[in-house]
């Protein structure tokens, strides 16, 4: 019977399955656990990744250390599903104040609970950190911005904007502070990092103004050296006991009847300071007794030989006018440099033009012609600066200040402070409308005001993380540059346009075969026309944009009552538009990332800055 029952093999797969349940139950069991770990490790790293970015956003509008990890805790907790972290090892670290970027990290780890395996208690005890989970998340804050605002204040801003009874410049002036506020509240609350947010004012007509006390800076050409700063002036006809002398690259007064100004040195400045008028004259009598035969026979009479004392004053000063830089620095934010003459900035200085109306009367006529001949010989002659003219002072854009219509660019100001917005504001409120259109110009000193480098040197350093630099352009026209017969006036020297911020258009540009206004560009450099100047100036804005584009700026651009139906607007709308940066938030409806551009009405601007100061808002902050 033993027998038969050790040789009985009915139970053995019995017994072998009841041994090899355990494993295979095991088995099961790891793979429930495993997969129960990895799901909630997956949730984990999503639920810090959405507490990273809640946290950097409570953090940025202005919550304290404490309370923002506090948030970013719950925040996490919220998200995981019923899980219970509470006991999780929970980690923020916040970036430095110093700088307007920086990352904030979160580490999370908490001990996993399994489901079957609490008899692998000898395993968790060889590592603790078998059945950690353990996830880490990092949100770069951007929460400085540095923003120029690039306005149109050419006199069509004067005209009433499309569905609105208001000017487009006050319409403008509304929107454009409305912006500053907004933005103003919002870094109001950052308080861990200086100067948050930051506006420059750009103004720009057919020039851009500077600001009268930069008459002096060492990014000024004040010594004259720039190959356009004497393009206009014709110096061998100074006559020879006061010529005016090349030197070492510089002009100066040379000899006798200069008196106690020779060896001066001569500039657009100093011509502003050398134009006298005569503010007052005093007779001083001289009585003198003449004697002689007449008609009637020996006569004595007195004879007053006196003679007039005259009083001079100032005819005119610098307003803050600039030229546009010689091509390429015409195209770009590059500092001066003094070893680089043609890299400063030179004064604008509108040259008097010729009295004669022989060939219709010129533009600029200011100054008495001082000698005869062709307009051209009038308009070059240079004693006429040094002699005084009976003639009331020069008025604001008038004189050689002609095309200076705009007021001073206000630099980069924090708006965080009342005095810091005030001024802001004050400076939009201070916008005349008035003269053409050059929106290059106004690009290129709206992107200078962002730099780190001179003229003003107020941006944070390019390389600086978490800061975004931002032009936004608006106008309501196409760039504009004007034949002297357009306006209704002569054109007998040949200058081909009349003076602003280029020059002469007639005048080529030092050692080229263009001038400044085509230089590159395609378009034909012997067509003096409105619309040919149109189009250069407009290449010209497409290379400064892609240029500030690549250099990591944001740009915006704004169309106001532009219309499709007008072939320049319409190339204007096209340039702006292709000008503009994309948005990092905004999708187009073709699924690409949408243009920062707008194409809208005087009566539609108060909401298309609200959009802009959306965008703006979202730029604070990325993952």
């Amino acid at each position: 019977m033993f027998r038969r029952f050790i040789e009985d093999r009915r139970g053995n797969f019995a017994i072998a399955t009841a041994v090899a349940i355990v494993p295979i139950l095991g088995a099961l069991a790891l793979a429930i656990d495993y997969s129960e770990m990895t799901r909630q490790r997956a949730m984990a790293l999503n639920a810090l990744d959405a507490a990273g970015i809640a946290a950097a956003r409570f953090y940025v509008a202005g919550g304290s250390e404490k309370d923002t990890i506090a948030y970013a805790k719950d925040f996490f907790q919220a998200n995981m599903n019923g899980i219970d972290t509470s006991a999780a090892n929970f980690q923020l670290t916040l970036p430095s104040s110093e700088t307007g970027g920086g990352l904030l990290t979160i580490d999370a780890s908490y001990s996993f609970k399994p489901f079957f395996f609490d008899a692998f208690s000898s395993l968790v005890s060889r590592d603790q950190t078998a059945l950690q989970i353990t996830a880490e998340t990092r949100v770069r804050l951007k929460n400085t911005l540095e923003v120029a605002l690039v306005l149109d204040n050419s006199g069509s801003m004067t005209d009433n904007g499309s569905g609105s009874g208001k000017k487009r410049i006050d319409l403008l002036k509304t929107a454009a502070k409305q912006l500053v506020d907004t933005l103003a509240g919002q870094a109001a609350q950052i308080k861990q990092v200086d100067k948050p947010v930051q506006f420059s004012v750009v103004p720009f007509a057919g020039s851009v103004n500077v600001g009268t006390q930069y008459a002096t800076a060492s990014w000024m050409d004040v010594d004259g050296r720039s190959p356009v700063h004497h393009e206009n002036f014709n110096w061998s006809t100074m006559p020879s006991n006061k010529q005016v002398s090349l030197s070492g690259g510089i002009y100066y007064k040379v000899g006798s009847g200069w008196g106690s100004a020779a060896g001066q040195k001569v500039t657009r400045f100093s011509l502003f300071n050398d134009m006298q008028r005569v503010t007052g004259q005093v007779w001083t009598s001289n009585w003198v007794q003449k004697c002689g035969w007449t008609w009637s026979g020996y006569k004595c009479n007195w004879v007053d030989e006196g003679s007039y004392s005259y009083t001079y004053g100032s005819y005119a000063s610098w307003q803050g006018c600039v030229e546009m830089r010689p091509h390429p620095y015409n195209l770009d934010a590059s500092a001066p440099s003094s070893s680089k003459p043609e890299t400063l900035i030179v004064p604008m200085f509108a040259p008097d033009e010729t009295d004669s109306t022989t060939n219709g009367t010129a533009y600029t006529n200011y100054w008495a012609d001082g000698t005869t001949g062709t307009d051209i010989v009038r308009q070059k002659y240079m004693p006429k600066y040094f002699e005084p003219n009976n003639t009331s002072a020069a008025g604001s854009g008038k004189g050689p200040n002609t095309s200076c219509t705009t007021a001073p660019i206000t630099r980069l100001t924090d708006v965080t402070s009342v005095n810091g917005k005030n001024a802001v504001n004050g400076a939009i409120d201070a916008m005349v409308a008035n003269g053409a259109t050059t929106v290059p110009q106004g690009i290129v000193w709206g992107w200078k005001t962002l730099t780190s480098t001179e003229p003003f040197a107020d941006g944070r350093p390019e390389s600086e993380k978490g800061n975004d630099k931002v032009l936004i352009v608006l106008t309501d026209g196409a760039n504009t540059y004007y034949t002297p017969g357009s306006l209704g006036y002569g054109d007998g020297a040949g200058n081909k346009s009349i003076y602003s911020a280029y020059g002469y258009a007639g005048v080529n540009q030092s050692g080229q075969s263009k001038s400044r206004i085509f230089m590159g560009t395609s378009v034909s450099s012997s067509t003096y026309s409105n619309s040919n100047y149109t189009t250069a100036m407009t290449q010209q804005m497409n290379a400064i944009c892609e240029k500030a584009k690549s250099s990591n700026l944001v740009v915006m651009t704004v169309a106001l009552d532009l219309s499709s139906s007008k072939a320049d607007e319409l190339g204007q709308i096209n340039a702006l538009k292709s000008c503009a940066s994309d948005s990092k938030f905004r999708k187009a409806p073709d699924g690409s990332a949408a243009k920062l551009f707008w194409n809208t009405t005087g009566g539609a601007l108060e909401q298309t800055f609200k959009e802009i100061a959306d965008e703006l808002s979202n730029l604070r902050i990325v993952s």
